[in-house]
């Protein structure tokens, strides 16, 4: 595994002239100067001088084989934020195309660090954004990370386990669909070493201990298809590699095996000549050794979404051991090791753009859904789904390649070709059968979309798609008829109110007198003051207290259900609960599930009630419209009572139930009603209506039933 080392700028610049004779290294020597003058004095936590870190993430960067632009822009990524350097400065000094790319590093350079889950979402949000207009951007920051996780043992432990997780969180995953699985693995290995440091180690070592009988193995079996392709003709190059570390260990987990049940340690490459070859060579592998079945995947014809390109199959090898054999031309291996940079084209004094190119749909996908999203969470939920993919391939009856991940549906291909198709689908034809829209598409699928005039999504099959588009497509649609919905609402109840104390409300509305007395900037228009009302954010009684005359304004009769909105409003205070972003909202408690303060909670917004409160675990909230349900937590200077059932079984033994009730007092809470009944094997089953104010009384109450001889089963009953 590769270690943090001292790099010279000389090394960087032999680097990049191997596979870019005519750069502007100039650009590159001055980028060099600078950092070394702006970072002068400064140090890493390992001690080393802070300029070896922008030294090394340029030779990443120019291992990776970028253009000047990028290896520059490592040599001068921290100067903005961590020394006086402005970026007015490195404009001037190396122009606009380097001054572009550092802005954009500078600008997600916060991601990692230690913030609230929302906020991280939303720093990760910039960072897609700011890649989006330049890849560059995030090759930066790669390399970036990558340095950072080789030195990671020189930071604090607390950190370590933090930057490592996010790393396989995010990192990992995103070099591998760009397809740069060096840095993947490496990535990987590393985050490894400080999430699962034991397991890290156990690896590492057995590893170690078998290298010997591995490396004869790989020789063997190298010896054995050389031997074979020479017979046919054909040249070759052959090489064996370990899996890595972390492969191993998914695997292990993944299938629960334990070291000594991993097989297929060693994977194998075969580099041909062409493309003929590769499946020349393919049939002469699986005519020398039994292939397994399943496990053959063709990237040649079709090619990963990163253009990665090969055959891919497991063969049951020498002395019965499984091997996985790789085979491709040298193009497709170059591809394969530098990813998005094997196809960077140069020309004197710029780089290509490929914002548009096909490798990048999957960011497309994710960046049109991004704008229909307000919820960066959700974003980020939306990027995983699309950085995780086990591809299919599926077909238009013209012929197009669609790829989705696997598990996808009939919906999901619809809503890609386009969102309308999505919108009116109505059934599908897969390979000319008529098939269910929960239909799991496979790989060589032909996938007909059957769409009817005014038919639209529906709330389930949200539970079914697979991809970001199609879930946000879904939900858009859904947001914009409950918003509607809302709209008719607020509108009615507005009407009617009005006309109890003589008012006009479509008049006043429609000459914008309702929202300018409702004050400057409180909504953005009518339509959106009336879902308000609609939705039970803003009460109507606060509306037409806006627009009566002051001196009529407190003889206004009161609505009913102004009334009943009031006065629970008027017991929020002592309710106990916080609703994310809901400041003055009506806050009720489900008769559900009987939430009791520590019970980890969610809020449910109602039409025109305000929101309700439920267990997490509520039965309720698993076929909610899930767009209404909203983070909810306890506030602790407040506790609310609530009415907790409790069922005590017990032997039907003579004062058996007057010792229970005494244990409940002890508890210093109070019973509101009991019943009890026998049953026909002599137990009796108790129900008790107690006052609780948290969990933890409710456990000490358990307790103390408990405590009780004669007493089988405490439980608390939900609805």
């Amino acid at each position: 595994m590769a270690e943090s080392k001292i790099v010279r700028i000389n090394d960087i610049i032999e680097q990049v002239t191997s596979y870019f004779p005519e750069a502007d290294l100039g650009l590159i020597s001055r980028a060099y100067v600078f950092s070394a003058k702006v970072h002068q004095g400064q140090t890493r936590m390992s001690g080393e001088p802070y300029l070896n870190h922008p030294l090394s993430v340029a030779r990443i960067l120019a291992d990776l084989n970028l253009d000047v632009y990028t290896v520059a822009t490592g040599l001068l990524h921290d100067t903005v934020e961590d020394t006086c350097a402005t970026l007015e400065e490195i404009q001037e000094l190396f122009g606009d195309e380097v001054a572009f790319l550092v802005d954009g590093v500078t600008k997600i350079s916060k991601i990692t660090s230690d913030r609230k889950q929302d906020t991280h979402a939303d720093n990760f949000r910039k960072m897609i954004l700011a890649m989006s207009k330049d890849i560059r951007v995030l090759l930066v920051k790669l390399a970036d990370r990558m340095h950072n996780m080789r030195t990671l043992e020189y930071m604090p432990v607390e950190k370590q386990e933090r930057t490592a997780r996010n790393t396989l969180d995010i990192y990992a995953p995103l070099a591998g669909r760009l397809g740069l699985y060096l840095v993947k693995r490496e990535l990987e290995d590393l985050s490894l070493r400080y999430v699962h440091p034991e397991m890290y180690c156990d690896i590492k070592d057995k590893l170690m201990r078998t290298s010997e009988q591995r490396e004869r193995y790989v020789n063997e079996v190298i010896g054995i298809i050389e031997s074979r392709l020479a017979q046919s003709g054909i040249k070759a190059g052959i090489s064996g590699r370990n899996k890595h570390l972390f492969s191993i260990y998914s695997k292990m987990q993944t299938q629960n095996l334990n070291f000594s049940q991993i097989y297929d340690l060693t994977a194998f490459r075969i580099i041909v000549n062409d493309r003929p070859e590769c499946y020349e060579v393919l049939g002469i592998i699986h005519a020398l050794w039994k292939p397994i079945p399943g496990r053959f995947k063709d990237y040649i014809s079709l090619p990963k979404a990163n253009m990665y390109q090969s055959l891919h199959t497991s063969v049951i090898g020498p002395y019965g051991q499984r091997i996985e054999i790789q085979i491709r031309t040298g193009e497709m291996d170059r591809v394969a090791r530098h990813g998005i940079a094997a196809h960077w084209k140069y020309k004197e004094g710029s780089t290509v753009a490929q914002k548009h190119d096909q490798r990048f749909t999957w960011l497309q996908n994710i960046l049109e859904s991004q704008k229909e999203m307000s919820d960066s969470r959700e974003f980020l939920d939306a990027f995983r789904v699309e950085v995780f993919p086990d591809e299919v391939f599926a077909f238009t009856p013209a012929g197009k390649v669609v790829e989705l991940p696997k598990g996808a549906t009939p919906i999901d291909f619809a809503y890609s070709i386009h969102t309308d198709i999505g919108n009116r689908c109505v059934g599908a034809r897969v390979n000319n059968g008529i098939v269910p829209l929960r239909y799991e598409i496979r790989s060589g699928d032909v996938v007909e979309i059957l769409t009817q005039s005014g038919h639209h999504p529906s709330r389930d099959w949200l539970k079914i798609v697979k991809t970001s588009r199609a879930r946000t497509k879904i939900r858009n649609w859904i947001r914009q008829q409950e918003l509607e919905r809302s709209i008719v609402l607020g509108r009615e109840i507005g009407e009617k109110e009005f006309r109890k104390h003589k008012l006009n409300f479509s008049r006043m509305l429609k000459d914008g007198e309702l929202t300018e007395k409702m004050g400057s900037g409180s909504f953005k228009d009518a339509d959106d003051l009336l879902a308000a009302i609609g939705q039970g954010r803003i009460g109507i009684r606060q509306v037409i207290n806006k627009c009566m005359p002051d001196e009529a304004e407190g003889a206004a009769a009161e609505p009913e259900t102004s009334k009943r909105a009031q006065k629970i409003l008027a017991r929020n205070n002592t309710l106990g609960v916080v609703v994310q972003g809901m400041d003055d909202m009506l806050v009720r408690f489900g008769k559900c599930c009987t939430p009791i303060h520590g019970d980890p909670i969610k809020g449910f917004i109602t039409r025109g009630r305000g929101v309700t409160i439920h267990a997490r675990e509520c039965t309720f909230l698993t076929s909610a419209d899930p767009e209404r349900i909203i983070d909810a937590q306890w506030d602790d200077r407040a506790r609310h009572v609530a009415v907790v059932p409790l069922e005590v079984i017990c032997e039907d033994k003579k004062g058996l139930l007057a010792s229970i009730t005494s244990s409940i007092a002890s508890a210093e809470t109070n019973i509101i009603n009991a019943s009890v009944r026998t049953t026909p094997d002599k137990k009796a089953v108790s129900v008790f209506n107690v006052e609780i104010n948290s969990v933890a009384m409710l456990d000490a109450v358990i307790g103390e039933i408990r405590k009780i001889r004669g007493v089988l089963t405490v439980s608390r009953l939900r609805h």
